[in-house]
Order: structure tokens, then sequence, then C-alpha cells
């Protein structure tokens, strides 16, 4: 279990990220059209997994273009932008902001990503939807860099990721 903030108040979620250099769990999300994707769907590309609680929430949004604007220089990577919402409502802020360089993908029909990423928050307001975090996954899976946002409410280290990405 990995203690963070909302707004200086302490929240938990169920376990930690995965660790650097171990492979990356499998996972079951949603796309945009309601088709199901795992790491398979991504096989062989770089993957940055940048896990939200909503892109109803400004710094949500704010990382989403951020990183939108990474992607459109990574051809070898994809930017997959993971969060609690419908791929609907994700579908339609991207449109709406331009974001069309980022995949956003939904946990829709399990918190099983979630739970085996441990970034399942599980006390205060935010329970059941995830804690702020970022990945980066390797052609083959193997997990080179994360971060456990500590302050649910501040932004990724965007400098640190895309380096190792």
């Amino acid at each position: 279990m990995a203690t963070i903030t909302l707004r200086g108040n302490e929240i938990h979620t169920n376990g930690e990220l995965p660790e650097t250099g171990t492979q990356a769990p499998d996972f079951q999300l949603v796309d945009g059209e309601l088709g199901n994707v795992s790491l398979e769907t991504y096989k062989g590309k770089k993957k940055l997994l940048s896990i939200v609680p909503s892109l109803d929430t400004p710094v949500c949004q704010l990382s989403t273009k951020k990183f939108n604007d990474h992607a459109l220089q990574r051809d070898d990577a994809v930017f997959l932008m993971i969060s609690a919402d419908l791929p609907f409502a994700m579908g339609r802020f991207c449109k709406a902001e331009g974001a069309a360089n980022v995949i956003p993908l939904s946990m829709m029909r399990s918190r099983n990503f979630a739970k085996d990423y441990g970034v399942l928050i599980e006390d205060g307001p935010l329970a059941g939807i995830t804690a702020r975090a970022v990945l980066v996954i390797d052609e083959d899976d193997k997990v080179v860099y994360g971060e456990l946002v500590g302050e649910i409410a501040d932004e990724p280290d965007y400098a640190a990721a895309l380096a190792a990405l």
C-alpha cells in the first residue's frame, strides 16, 4: 500500500507500482470503439502509460495535452491515457482539445488494471478510481520508469518520463 495525498489529506492505494526492471502486468482496457486492448495490442512499441483519476479534472487534462504534444514527435512509442472515465467522454475531450496523438483507454469493465498496477485508491473521496502515475514500458514489456505522484493534484515529472521513454 502506498500513501499519497489529496489536497494534503492522506489517502492510500491498494499496492505499489510495478518495479523498474520487472515485466509489466498484462491488462484489459477498453478503447474508444469499445474494443478490449492489452499489452499485446502494442507489441514491439515503447509505451508511456499516463494513469489519471479522470479527464474531467484540470490536472488530468493538462497532462494529457502535454503528453499529446510529445507523442507527435515519437513514432516508436504509444502514449496511453488511462482512467476510469467512459470511452465516450475521453474521446470527446481528446477531440475537443485536438489530442489525436494519445490513445485514451478506460477501465470501465474492470478495476483489475488499477489493482495490478498498485494505483487503485482504497479510501477517501476518490476511492475506486486511480491515483496519478506514469509508467514507461519498453518494447519487451519491461518497466523502465515509474512515478506515483505524491500529491494527486500535482502534475507528473514529464521530463523524467520522457527521458526514460
